[in-house]
């Protein structure tokens, strides 16, 4: 189980918007929250979010509670190579969060920088993420390695269906992965997978950054 920090705080469950009400049992993937000029946005796997359902985003989610609140998604961003084909390697994305009380998601948890072009494996990196099985998230720190020159993977027990999305983050408090890619980031729950954060996620999240 993944204890309680400033950081892993900022990663929250995925839910179906008509769960909001009823979360126990409803969540389905992972994301987190990254730094942006609107202090709304979130990361997490394109295969998470490219049904047009209307969800909703809780951070620090723990056996059904909500200790940051509810987060209703205002507008999701996948990149085209994910929407035009599926590619496994642009297997990542990002979704504005409408306010709540007047503020920003960033305002009451705070946010990780979102980084590409970092070399994999550099340093190791802490994985957070809710499988579909529990109630509070479970944690890893391990050292990734080179999958291909687009996929990287790392070895960390437990990380089945429900932590796609799911942050790597490297003692900076960056995101240099996110859970996904290869396969929809595994066939096999102790290893995991993320696309290489390249050219397409900096476009992705430039995009994202700038919506008005």
């Amino acid at each position: 189980m993944a204890g309680r920090t400033a950081v892993s705080e900022r990663v929250g469950a995925l839910f179906p918007a008509d769960r909001a009400e009823r979360l126990a049992g409803g969540h389905f993937c992972t994301a987190s929250v990254v730094r942006s000029p609107r202090r709304d946005l979130i990361v997490t796997a394109a295969h998470c979010v490219d049904d047009g359902d209307d969800l909703v985003f809780v951070p620090g989610y723990r056996n059904g509670e909500a200790p940051h609140g509810v987060w209703a998604v205002r507008r999701v961003f996948l990149p085209d190579g994910w929407t035009k084909r599926r590619d496994e390697d642009d297997d990542v994305a990002f979704a504005a969060l409408e306010e709540r009380d007047g503020r920003d998601v960033e305002d009451v948890v705070g946010g990780n920088r979102f980084v590409t072009g970092s070399a994999t494996g550099a340093t190791a990196v802490t994985v957070t993420g809710y499988p579909d099985a529990r109630e509070v998230p479970v944690s890893c720190t391990n050292r990734p390695t080179s999958y291909s020159r687009t996929q990287q993977r790392i070895s960390c027990p437990g990380f089945g269906g429900g932590t796609s999305g799911s942050p790597w983050v490297n003692g900076d408090h960056e995101v240099v992965g996110v859970l996904g890619g290869f396969h929809r980031g595994g066939y096999d729950p102790d290893v995991s997978y993320s696309v290489v954060l390249g050219a397409h996620a900096a476009e992705l999240y430039r995009d994202a950054a700038s919506d008005p």
